[in-house]
């Protein structure tokens, strides 16, 4: 089962959906990560579930695209 297209489309950055209208706007890399248009944390997607949490994102945001790894790897704990 892949992401839904719906969930997809309103998902945004935590960290910037308040800067503006159109703030935290994801675009999809890869098929398994979202990337922030404005701050470029990366968030992965396991198992068709988007990881939204900041940390994830943080975690990656330094990341380039074509280094992120496929699939995302479990989270740190």
């Amino acid at each position: 089962m892949a992401v839904s297209p719906d969930l997809l489309a309103i998902l945004r950055c935590p960290v910037c959906v308040h800067e503006a209208a159109d703030g935290g706007l994801l675009d999809r890399v890869r098929e398994d990560w979202l990337v922030c248009r404005n701050c470029n944390r990366k968030y992965p997607i396991r198992d068709d579930i988007p990881v939204m949490l900041i940390d994830e994102g943080t975690r990656w945001q330094n990341t380039p695209v074509e280094a992120l790894p496929v699939p995302p790897p479990e989270p740190i704990v």
